[in-house]
């Protein structure tokens, strides 16, 4: 699914289809004073206050309408430059168009017009509204004026334009899609997680969910052992003075929870570093302990609006895949090869593809010597380089303590979730004076990594749902086998020892014996998405078989026993997909 923000030609498009769009909600609704119609990821949307009117569901098929009309119509869509004076006269009646203009600076402020109406663009524009006839809107909602919940609510109406007539069709099968995996509707159905008003933004595990979560760490813990990395676990909550000692303290205290204990103020850890870099101080390091690999599942909670909270997308509460690395300077550039290599095996076992942004020094606010800087980002550029992968530049937006490597993860819809990150860190290693004997016996300052695969675990499990559409690989999957008997009396017996076997073997079976009839079952089977479903009747008794049945398949296998638990551990085994 494409990122229309991103797309130049489509970025201009849909930002000229929200001016149409205001023009035919101005015709129909002439009281309508707008805000701003930004392009968004999805499309574009416009704020607009309507009065005491409130958009429904079948007034966008009206609105359609109108556009229609206007596109038909085909007018040039105009630039002109006002000065200041001539804005505010222009747009005197409208409140919103007013407040944007007192922050504009005079000299050259542009509109667009397109017959009888004019709006305030920076642009910019396509040349005629009939370029933008292949449009939809896609839904409505309410949005406090500039996000301030004592703000007046502002209808928000949601569409997107393409340039053909097929790409939208092909877009709107694609949201279609999307809103079938969607991931809150998926995790309640399947049994993964639950959210509580008791706790917002904080997800409860459920079975399944535990199950799939606990396979995922277990796979993490692996797959770091064979990187030599040492696992830690550092305190939930630590107090302020280690927060001030970081800098969060001073930059990131608003989305901090903060208590106090014994007369001391103290704050649930928002981030894992600075618990890392005090089990780093714990020991003396020598130069032959590099590169050091800390790796932590750490919890960490931050306090986000209540209207950014979105599922498992955007939680209060998270575990980050989190790792510390220690190294000399000269080291950085193999290690993060070696991280590439290893990220690039993380994605390839979960059908994952990639693609890498390296973001480089801020123009202004950085710290550290500018020669380091330059340094690090070539020592970036050159593991990119040599790991065999391209990456696109993104100027100036690394941290200010560091130049980081971007990981943007595709899914199977084709839409990219920022994931992993190898992020330099040039700033905690000298406020928590870290050092290391180097091998002529001086004190060193070591160079440090953050870096993450998964990034949030409830995240990427939320990633993982929409991308499988719940139809989990059999390695991930809660639930793996589902045995059928066909008659409930005539062959529990033999089911029962199949679904024993099966567990004994270290599978995730479950024995459906309900005196529902036995297409029901299968079919409840499927829903559930269970990979696997075994039908068992008087010829698999009789032979020793079992007929298997995938969930996303019609065809139905007959195998022995032991032929299927073999299949079956070489599947899980090789992880397959």
């Amino acid at each position: 699914m494409i990122d229309i923000k991103e797309h130049e030609q489509l970025s201009v498009m849909n930002h000229s289809c929200a001016h149409m769009m205001a023009q035919a909600v101005k015709r129909l609704y002439p009281q309508a004073k707008f805000w701003v119609g930004p392009v968004v990821s999805e499309g574009f949307y416009y704020d607009i206050d309507l009065g005491d009117q409130v958009i429904k569901d079948e007034d966008l098929a009206k609105i359609e309408k109108e556009m229609k009309k206007i596109a038909k119509d085909g007018k040039r869509i105009v630039r002109k430059e006002i000065s200041k004076d001539e804005a505010l006269e222009m747009f005197g009646d409208d409140p919103y168009k007013v407040d944007l203009i007192q922050d504009l600076e005079d000299g050259n402020i542009t509109c667009y017009q397109q017959g009888e109406f004019i709006d305030l663009c920076r642009g910019p524009h396509v040349e005629s509204v009939k370029q933008l006839k292949n449009f939809k809107l896609l839904k409505h909602s309410g949005a406090y004026w500039k996000g301030d919940a004592n703000n007046k609510v502002l209808q928000r109406i949601y569409g997107v334009c393409f340039p053909t007539a097929e790409e939208l069709e092909e877009h709107l099968h694609l949201l279609e899609e999307a809103k079938k995996r969607d991931h809150k509707k998926l995790g309640r159905e399947l049994g993964i997680f639950m959210m509580s008003e008791y706790a917002p933004g904080m997800p409860f595990f459920l079975p399944n969910g535990m199950i799939l979560r606990n396979i995922l760490e277990n796979f993490w813990y692996e797959e770091h052992t064979k990187e030599h990395y040492q696992f830690i676990k550092t305190p939930i909550m630590m107090s302020k003075e280690l927060w001030e000692t970081s800098g969060h303290w001073d930059n990131y205290k608003e989305n901090m929870y903060i208590s106090m204990v014994d007369d001391r103020e103290f704050a649930i850890k928002p981030m894992n570093c600075p618990g890392a870099l005090l089990a780093y101080k714990a020991g003396l390091h020598s130069y032959k302990d590099f590169p050091l690999r800390m790796g932590e599942l750490g919890q960490v909670h931050r306090h986000e609006a209540s209207g950014a909270l979105n599922g498992l997308f955007r939680v209060r509460t998270f575990t980050q895949d989190d790792a510390h690395i220690f190294m000399r300077p000269d080291q950085i550039e193999s290690e993060v090869m070696s991280l590439i290599s290893f990220i690039d095996r993380i994605y390839a076992s979960l059908g994952l593809s990639y693609r890498i942004e390296l973001s480089t020094r801020p123009e202004e606010k950085y710290i550290g010597d500018l020669a380091i800087w330059e340094a690090s980002e070539a020592a970036l550029a050159a593991a990119c380089k040599h790991a065999g992968k391209d990456y696109k530049v993104n100027p100036g937006d690394g941290a200010f303590y560091g130049p980081k490597l971007d990981f943007h993860i595709k899914d199977s819809l084709g839409r990219e979730w920022q994931c992993g990150t190898i992020q330099l860190d040039m700033n905690l290693p000298e406020r928590f004076d870290l050092t290391y004997v180097e091998s002529d016996g001086s004190k060193a300052r070591p160079v440090m990594l953050h870096r993450v695969i998964f990034g949030s675990i409830e995240r990427f499990i939320g990633i993982l749902i929409e991308h499988f559409a719940g139809h989990f690989p059999t390695w991930l999957a809660p639930q793996q086998v589902m045995v059928v008997p066909v008659h409930y009396e005539k062959h529990l017996s033999y089911a029962e020892k199949v679904n024993e076997m099966l567990v004994q073997n270290g599978f995730r079976s479950k024995l459906d014996a309900r005196n529902e009839k036995l297409g029901y079952r299968i079919r409840e089977a499927q829903l559930a998405k269970i990979p696997y479903q075994i039908v068992l009747g008087d010829g698999e008794e009789e032979n020793g078989t079992v007929t298997i049945r995938r969930a996303q398949g019609k065809d139905s296998t007959t195998l022995p026993l032991d032929a299927f638990i073999a299949m079956l551990k070489e599947e899980v085994e090789e992880k397959r997909l």
